[in-house]
C-alpha cells in the first residue's frame, strides 16, 4: 500500500446498540442486515491505512445521562425510536462502543450527540493535529450521520473519500441519492476500489 501516511479513516456510528443483536436496536426491531454486514468489508481498509501509519478514527453516538441517570434525548429522536432507554448508548458502555470486529483497529474514538462526526465534538482537532490531509468515511447512515460528516469534512478542507459499500441505510434508494449527492464534495469509491487505488 502506498499514499496513505496523512490519511484516517473515518467510522460512523457502527456501535454495539446499533448493530448487534444484543443491541438497543435490536431490541426496538429496527436493525439493517446491510448496516450489520459492514464492519467485515470495512476491516481491509483500516488495516491498509493503519499499515502505512495512517490513523482509524471513530465516532460513537452517546446519549448522555442527566442528574438522574436517565438519557437526555431530543425529542425527534424519542418519537422516531420510542424503544431507547436507561442505559443505551451510554458513555463507556458496551452499546456505545465499536463492533468487535473493528475495535481493534480503532485509534481515536469522539463521542457525538448528532449527526456530524464534527459537531461539538474533538475530531477536527485530533485530526489537524494527527497531520491529517484525506478523509475516508464510511459506516451509517449513508443519508444522516455519513452524509452530514462528510460535508463537515469538505468545508474544513479536508481531501474525502466516501466508501459507497461501506455505508448502509434504511433503503437502497435513499442510500444511493446520498451517494450521488455527496459525489459533488467528496470521492465516491467502493472498498475495493480504494484498495485497488493504493495497490503498488
Amino acid at each position: 500500500m502506498k499514499g496513505l501516511k496523512r490519511s484516517a479513516l473515518l467510522i460512523v456510528d457502527l456501535q454495539n446498540d446499533f448493530l448487534s443483536e444484543k443491541g438497543a436496536y435490536a431490541r426496538g426491531q429496527t436493525t439493517s442486515a446491510l448496516a450489520q454486514a459492514l464492519p467485515q468489508r470495512i476491516l481491509p481498509v483500516a488495516q491498509a491505512i493503519k499499515a502505512q501509519g495512517g490513523l482509524v478514527c471513530a465516532s460513537l453516538f452517546t446519549l448522555w445521562p442527566n442528574a438522574l441517570g436517565e438519557p437526555m434525548i431530543s425529542e425527534h429522536l424519542l418519537q422516531k425510536r420510542p424503544f431507547l432507554r436507561k442505559g443505551d448508548f451510554a458513555p463507556n458502555s458496551w452499546g456505545q462502543g465499536v463492533v468487535d470486529v473493528l475495535a481493534p483497529v480503532v485509534d481515536v474514538s469522539v463521542c457525538k450527540v448528532a449527526y456530524s462526526a464534527f459537531f461539538n465534538t474533538q475530531l477536527d482537532w485530533v485530526l489537524k493535529k494527527a497531520g491529517i490531509e484525506r478523509l475516508v468515511v464510511c459506516g451509517i447512515v449513508t443519508n444522516g450521520g455519513v452524509a452530514s460528516s462528510v460535508r463537515d469534512a469538505h468545508v474544513r478542507d479536508y481531501d474525502t473519500t466516501v466508501l459507497s459499500d461501506g455505508c448502509a441505510a434504511f433503503g437502497q434508494t435513499a442510500h444511493e441519492a446520498a451517494l450521488s449527492d455527496m459525489s459533488s464534495v467528496a470521492n465516491v469509491l467502493s472498498c475495493q476500489e480504494f484498495l485497488n487505488a493504493h495497490l503498488v
